[in-house]
């Protein structure tokens, strides 16, 4: 079997750390050539190095993704080093952690930024590029909590269950060009994102023994699951498939109550 991604190229935000640094290397790996966007310059040249030194193509881009001009730059300036662009994935993401009371305008307005306004100018500027192409794919990152309720993360919820309505609305509106637009919702996933909302209780390893109690499977998801089914919505394995929702997280929806004893 061929690579999947064999000459095509890949914009992915947050691309550091975490799920956007799983799939860059899984992308790479599959051909692609891939554009790694973070604000953390350090950790972004670190992954744009190895992916380099195991034989593939990609390019650092450091920028804050809740920045217009700095999406748009970024894309252009993929174009510009490979020539096109056949696939947008949105894994940028930050999480707060607190009562909605609690929070200030800034910090709200940060995370709506990062973890939706993002995606609307991510396709904004990359439209006129993907459009060349007979296929082309946007993937969004969800989370289970754009489907469920989340206690003490009300922004970081609101903005996931609207990162899955924005999905949808980009598969309608783009369908007819040949775009097709999902959504990759992944339940408890081991990221330093994760490690650090749970830090926040004093003692990340109970917590995340706590809570994977409620998760069939009995573990956390790696990075490298979720970039497996962000592939499968990034290439025609997916023919077909657009305004949808997967959903990877080792059971966690699947019951109401999960009693591992």
């Amino acid at each position: 079997m061929g690579r999947r991604l064999e000459g095509r190229t890949a914009w992915i935000s947050g691309a550091a750390s975490g799920i956007g640094e799983g799939v860059a290397r899984l992308f790479a790996a599959e051909g692609a050539n891939v554009a790694l966007l973070d604000l953390d310059r350090g950790r972004l040249e670190s992954v744009r190095r190895s992916i380099a030194e195991a034989g593939g193509r990609a390019l650092a881009w450091p920028a804050d993704v809740a920045s217009d001009s700095a999406v748009r730059d970024s894309i252009e300036g993929a174009v510009a080093e490979f020539g096109g662009l056949d696939v947008v994935v949105n894994c940028a993401g930050v999480v707060h952690v607190g009562p909605l009371h609690e929070y200030g305008e800034d910090a709200w307005d940060r995370l709506m930024g990062t973890n939706l306004k993002s995606i609307y100018f991510s396709v904004k500027h990359g439209l006129a590029h993907l459009r060349r192409n007979a296929r082309s794919y946007v993937v969004n990152v969800g989370s289970i909590s754009s489907l469920v309720g989340q206690a003490a993360t009300p922004a970081y919820t609101a903005s996931k269950s609207a990162v899955l309505g924005l999905t949808r609305s980009i598969a309608l509106d783009y369908a007819s060009i040949g775009l097709r637009c999902n959504c990759v919702c992944p339940g408890i996933t081991d990221t330093p994102m994760l490690r650090h909302h749970l830090g926040s209780g004093g003692d990340p390893e109970a917590a995340l023994a706590n809570r994977l109690r409620r998760v069939p499977l009995g573990r956390a998801l790696t990075p490298e699951d979720v970039a497996r089914a962000v592939l499968y919505l990034s290439c025609e394995d997916s023919t077909g498939v657009t305004g949808t929702s997967l959903v990877v997280d080792g059971g966690y929806l699947a019951a109401a109550e999960w009693d591992p004893a």
